[in-house]
């Protein structure tokens, strides 16, 4: 329910995503809820106190991060059932590869208000510039630093019938291109970078290329890595008779795209084709 304007923000936890590298994507209603803001529990107070700055708010702030103690976390929810207070990362949405899911969560157990207002985030923004398939994702957040740790993870994931998103920093990006070139050496790769910043950038190619690319230009900050999705091999099965045996419970779209996604032809051909045996 939309609340009128001037009205007194009620108690609760607000969950604030904020700009991830430009400050003209924060959203209005963001703004408004960090000036009413009674308490503001963040990761750096430096980091959020720029931008409490910049837009004109100055509640107290609370430092709340992975290292938060139990008794941090009690009083920010013994003041969320009294007064509003705003949950922020240093940036995009918190919980997204941030703390606050023992804080959300125990707000809700306790029934405390928890509203959530929405706004930048690096991992969909990263998907929306890739150009890889979108309609299943799966958010993997950061790859673990040990190399053993690492090849498992990728080991697991690998039949993931996804597109995969990752989070990853400068120093460590190559070493896992490097690894994902040893498990995945024929999958398409995206590195999205400075993302909504000045020299935003989304280079895209098999991993090993990207790992010989970013050997010789080292980047820096953070980085949103996507892989795509298994591509299955070509069959040798007959595609007529595949499309004739879809058609039966399919139309001739729909059965062209599973004839695609089983042998991995291309599927405006296999749609043609089906339009075709459906006439006969």
């Amino acid at each position: 329910m939309e609340r009128a304007h001037g009205e007194p923000l009620g108690a609760g936890l607000y969950i604030v995503a904020t700009p991830i590298g430009n400050l003209g994507d924060i959203t209005l209603r963001a703004v408004d809820v960090l000036k009413r803001a009674a308490l503001i529990a963040c990761e750096d107070t430096r980091v959020t106190g720029k931008l409490l700055k910049a837009v004109g708010a100055d509640a107290r702030m609370q430092r709340y991060d992975d290292h938060a103690s139990e008794d941090t976390r009690r009083r920010i929810l013994d003041r969320a059932r009294a007064e509003p207070v705003a949950l922020v990362s240093d940036a995009g949405t918190p919980l997204v590869s941030d703390p606050g899911y023992r804080l959300v969560r125990e707000a809700r157990e306790e029934g405390i208000a928890v509203t959530t207002i929405p706004g930048p985030c690096a991992a969909i923004a990263g998907l929306t510039l890739a150009g890889l398939p979108n309609d299943r994702f799966l958010f993997a957040g950061f790859l673990p630093v040990k190399e053993k740790a690492r090849g498992e993870i990728l080991q697991e994931l690998g039949e993931v019938d996804a597109t995969l998103v990752f989070y990853e920093t400068g120093p460590r990006l190559v070493r896992s291109l490097e690894a994902m070139a040893g498990v995945w050496p024929k999958r398409e790769v995206a590195v999205a970078r400075e993302l909504t910043k000045l020299h935003e950038e989304c280079r895209t190619g098999i991993a090993a290329d990207l790992a010989a690319h970013y050997a010789a230009h080292p980047p820096k900050g953070e980085i949103v890595l996507l892989v795509g999705p298994p591509v299955a091999a070509p069959s040798t099965a007959d595609p007529d008779a595949l499309l004739a045996q879809a058609l039966e419970e399919m139309s001739p779209s729909k059965a062209a795209a599973a004839v695609a996604k089983a042998t991995g032809l291309d599927r405006k051909a296999l749609y043609a084709r089906a339009v075709e045996l459906k006439g006969r």
